[in-house]
């Protein structure tokens, strides 16, 4: 178990690395997480839902997603509670009080998804939660150091150093677990180093000194590996540049909404070296776009009604009529519509509000949730994707297209060459050329290459044969 001191700490990046590590060494690998919060979900093969974090490990072990290496999935709502997925599906909403009262019923789900995970596959690279010393939680947890004693785990704590503090949140984090416990931590490994290592090589030994553990490993921070993040805690550090006074390429606004989820769908449009790809609620940045995408959202009636009190509703119409390519993907899809209704109070109090009336569409919340893996045709291309969402449109189209204006519920519909290309016709002076030796990798592709990178880059710094020691031992 990757276990940490604090959330965004680069667990579930690490575990990649090793999912990855382990394949490359001729094991089977896969992970598990009991119980995640993120608003960053994917669709598995059976149409079940699960975070984006193991979905990305899975991959990285050469396996399809499963419901039992996320059995828990937690997605924040706008008013105070979460929706809880339960292997692949909703089960209903519960406040943060009433979900930590704790159910027995789902730390016994929990942990027969991982029993189930581990009769198929060896080493399970699991992963912890947020800080493993949140004492006040710690009789209702789930996914952090109970997990990892059902499981015989052993534990690698996770410490950021980037953000300072590692001395105490290593030896903090450490010496608030029960005797048990400290016992189960194996190692250290410290992340997000910047700068001469060398510096800090007294620091590892004093940090092994006070805590009693090796320090596994210092890796550095890195800029030129892509690996899909779980949560907005990533966006968040994102820059958010304005676009005034910048020259060449196409800008591409992304709504930065308050519950925007799944913004993994414009990674490879961030990556285009012809796209200026950026997140923004200021009006006058999205008048300056060439492109304004209005992304997926867990709340659409509540960031809706946020999108006309801060004047991005009327920026998108504005620009819509000026002649500019707006988009809608999933939540984003719907606000496009003329109105969005929801008599049954699935997502809040809001039972209805006008749309921004760009296409021809109704939609009405349901709860039922839809969630699938989906092949569509786009300009006699074949392109996939996947769905997940609330609610209903008064349309059987996977892709909704009027003039300049482009609606789908299709999450990874910019992942596809041909609806990339598409979108920036005419808008860049020089089209990609692609020399007669060299060939543009595909997703799927650039992704196998980004976990050997990440796999390589965490070999390097982090001592993997003594880790596999420990963990024979």
């Amino acid at each position: 178990m990757l276990a940490g001191t604090g959330s965004d700490v680069g667990k579930s990046v690490l575990a990649t690395a090793l999912c990855r590590i382990f394949l490359q060494d001729g094991y089977h690998p896969a992970p598990f997480k009991a119980q995640n919060m993120a608003l960053n979900s994917y669709a598995t093969p059976e149409g079940l839902e699960i975070g984006r974090a193991q979905a990305e490990q899975a991959a990285a072990c050469g396996l399809q997603p499963h419901t039992d290496m996320n059995p828990l999935l937690l997605k924040p709502n706008s008013d105070h509670t979460s929706q809880v997925v339960l292997n692949g599906k909703p089960i209903g909403n519960k406040s943060a009080y009433e979900y930590w009262r704790n159910d027995p019923a789902l730390r016994a789900e929990v942990v027969a998804a991982y029993s189930r995970l581990a009769a198929k596959y060896n080493p399970i690279v699991m992963e912890g939660a947020g800080s493993i010393s949140e004492l006040n939680l710690r009789d209702h947890d789930l996914v952090n150091l109970p997990m990892a004693r059902y499981a015989d785990a052993a534990v690698i704590l996770v410490a950021d150093i980037d953000r300072g503090g590692v001395f105490a949140s290593c030896y903090g984090s450490i010496k608030l677990q029960t005797p048990e416990d400290q016992k189960r931590i194996k190692g250290i490994i410290i992340n997000k180093f910047r700068g001469d290592l060398r510096l800090f090589d007294e620091g590892r030994k004093m940090l092994e000194e006070i805590c009693g553990v090796p320090v596994l490993g210092v890796v550095p921070y890195f800029k030129d590996i892509y690996i899909d993040e779980e949560d907005s805690v990533a966006l968040e550090k994102k820059t958010l540049p304005s676009i005034t006074g910048q020259v060449g390429g196409v800008s591409i606004a992304v709504v930065l909404l308050r519950h925007i989820s799944n913004f993994t769908d414009f990674n490879i449009l961030e990556r285009d070296p012809r796209v200026n790809l950026f997140y923004t609620n200021n009006v006058n940045d999205l008048s300056r776009a060439d492109i304004i995408i209005l992304p997926g959202t867990k709340a659409t009636l509540d960031d809706l009604m946020e999108l006309r009190r801060n004047g991005c509703a009327q920026a998108i119409q504005r620009a819509h009529r000026d002649g500019k390519m707006i988009i809608g993907i999933c939540g984003g899809y719907q606000m496009l519509g003329q109105t969005v209704s929801d008599p049954e109070g699935i997502e809040g109090a809001i039972s209805s509000l006008p749309g921004l009336g760009l296409l021809p569409i109704h939609t009405t919340m349901t709860a039922e949730k839809t969630t699938r893996q989906v092949n569509f045709q786009f300009n006699g291309h074949e392109c996939q994707g996947y769905e997940i969402h609330q609610g209903v449109s008064d349309t059987n189209e996977a892709i909704l297209q009027t003039d300049h204006c482009i609606g789908t519920y299709i999450h990874g519909f910019l992942d596809n060459a041909p609806v990339i290309e598409q979108i920036l016709k005419g808008k860049v002076e020089n089209e990609r050329v692609e020399s007669e030796n060299s060939r543009e990798l595909s997703p799927a592709e650039f992704k196998e290459e980004q976990y050997d990178k990440l796999a390589a880059h965490v070999r390097q710094y982090v001592d993997i044969p003594r880790l596999y020691q420990l963990l024979k031992e």
